[in-house]
């Protein structure tokens, strides 16, 4: 792979991120990997050290002020792809559905992949391949929705899946090529011991997707198997 391609990802440290942050590093391409804490992020500076192309840089997606400075210090950088894969799973149901929780939820899943985009729309927009993705859940879909429960994770990713759509449509004129993935249950903390597939499984399947996007297909949910999911 061209090492002059660049890519940023939030919430590196560990699960899809970290195995997102490793694939790209081992095709060659130029990583930043952003992370709430870098100084802890054991796994990731390891991987960092093995990889010279990669480069840790601190960000916590709840902090606008944050992502604002992170894009300033990356002013003049191309990022050809960016990821938002940073999330957050509180618990709730119908019983215990805690409002700052969800306020919280809100903030990270929905809000900050839209300010991520607005903040970084510049450095997509003057690179060679102009993609932006964020991870998603078939757990946002409607349509799939078969079981109820999860109203937290649920309605932030049902909204998240809205802002990306949108975002395909006004970035178009930009050239930036959009799409929401699904991962798959994937074994992280996240998704728990009773998941289908392990992160090398899905990033692999979710990269090809990634790969393959473009303005003929932006503003699509897809599966990390290549599938269209519906909303």
């Amino acid at each position: 792979m061209n090492a002059t391609y660049q890519v940023l990802i939030t919430g590196a440290n560990r699960g899809i991120g970290f195995e997102f942050t490793k694939q790209y590093a081992q095709d060659g391409w130029r990583v930043f990997a952003c992370c709430r804490d870098p100084q802890h992020a054991t796994d990731l500076k390891a991987l960092a050290k093995a990889h010279s192309n990669i480069q840790i840089l601190s960000l916590d997606v709840a902090d606008f002020a944050q992502i604002d400075a992170l894009a300033l210090q990356l002013k003049g950088e191309k990022i050809d792809v960016l990821i938002n894969n940073a999330g957050i799973y509180p618990d709730s149901s119908l019983d215990d559905a805690d409002p700052n929780d969800w306020l919280d939820a809100f903030k990270i899943n929905s809000m900050a992949p839209f300010k991520m985009a607005a903040a970084f729309t510049p450095h997509i927009a003057n690179s060679h391949l102009k993609k932006l993705a964020t991870l998603s859940s078939k757990m946002g879909s409607i349509d799939d929705n078969t079981s109820g429960g999860s109203y937290i994770y649920r309605s932030t990713k049902t909204a998240a899946n809205m802002v990306m759509k949108s975002l395909s449509i006004d970035l178009k004129p930009l050239g930036i090529a959009v799409v929401t993935l699904h991962p798959g249950w994937v074994l992280t903390d996240m998704g728990g011991t009773n998941a289908l597939i392990d992160t090398q499984t899905s990033v692999s399947g979710l990269r090809k997707v990634i790969q393959n996007l473009s303005l003929s297909n932006t503003g699509q949910f897809i599966a990390y198997d290549g599938k269209a999911v519906n909303w």
